[in-house]
């Protein structure tokens, strides 16, 4: 316990010496946390702010909102443009390299424009031994992540959430839309839609950790133990057959190995657990 406070004293110190930072802001579990300690600690010199884009669910976007909110922490909204880049769009195992540096780049821009001292997002300890491009392009824009600088894990900041009431403690991981399209298969505005109506709809159902594999016609669904069990009620099954063909799908089938994140990157040799929110998922 001693060297978990020891952390978190490290953090403090870290952001204090900053003097002023802009957050990337997904309102997911790490940066949510991170965007409230800095808000504690910097005041009105911190801002949080959110990308919008096809690869970004609505329902995220108004999640972060509400969260920034809650925090009283200034927020605002940026849209990225990671679609006009072919590179991107080619869907190359560096695809997530293209899209963060898009990300990074503006907010390096906006935060300069602001005279806000530095960039930060919620990376952490356990995404060390992941799979993530776009580590690349923080490093790029110089961009900060102090969770990781203090050692926290994924699991310390749910705790530390957890103690000071945020609602985003137990939050299941999150990630971009276009993590779901096997590499190779080109991203499209229509498959991202696709995606993201299919999963919400499981989510209506009350399935919290999942993932929509987009394989053309083929709708892949992951889903954990719990989430297996309300899929697979009758009621259920046949509900998500026939709103999943709705969108679009012919084939809707669940993998029997079960949630995973990183999955397509098996095909890679390198599959990664997603412990952060732009995690290869």
């Amino acid at each position: 316990m001693a060297e978990f406070r020891q952390k978190k004293a490290r953090l403090d110190a870290l952001l204090s010496a900053m003097g002023s930072a802009l957050v990337a802001f997904s309102g997911g579990v790490d940066s949510t946390f991170l965007a409230a300690v800095v808000r504690d600690l910097l005041g009105d010199r911190a801002v949080a702010v959110t990308a919008l884009s096809p690869s970004v669910p609505q329902s995220e976007a108004a999640d972060a909102a509400a969260l920034a909110g809650l925090m009283g922490i200034r927020h605002l909204t940026i849209e990225t443009r990671e679609m006009d880049s072919a590179d991107f769009v080619n869907n190359t195992p560096d695809r997530c390299y293209y899209c963060k540096d898009e990300l990074f780049g503006r907010l390096r821009s906006l935060a300069e424009g602001m005279g806000l001292a530095c960039v930060l997002d919620g990376s952490n300890c356990d995404d060390e031994g992941d799979y993530r491009p776009g580590r690349r392009a923080a490093a790029r824009h110089d961009v900060r992540s102090p969770l990781l600088e203090a050692g926290l894990s994924k699991d310390d900041i749910r705790v530390l959430s957890r103690e000071r009431g945020l609602p985003t403690w137990d939050k299941p991981a999150m990630a971009c839309l276009a993590s779901r399209l096997p590499y190779g298969t080109p991203i499209t505005e229509q498959a991202l839609k696709q995606v993201e109506a299919a999963e919400a709809f499981l989510r209506s159902l009350g399935i919290r950790q999942l993932r929509v594999r987009h394989h053309g016609d083929v709708a892949r669904i992951e889903v954990d133990g719990a989430g297996r069990d309300a899929l697979l009620r009758e009621e259920n099954r046949q509900a998500v057959v026939e709103r999943l063909r709705s969108l679009g799908y012919l084939y809707v089938a669940v993998d029997l190995a079960g949630f995973r994140s990183g999955s397509l990157n098996e095909g890679l040799g390198r599959a990664a657990p997603d412990k952060g929110e732009d995690a290869p998922a």
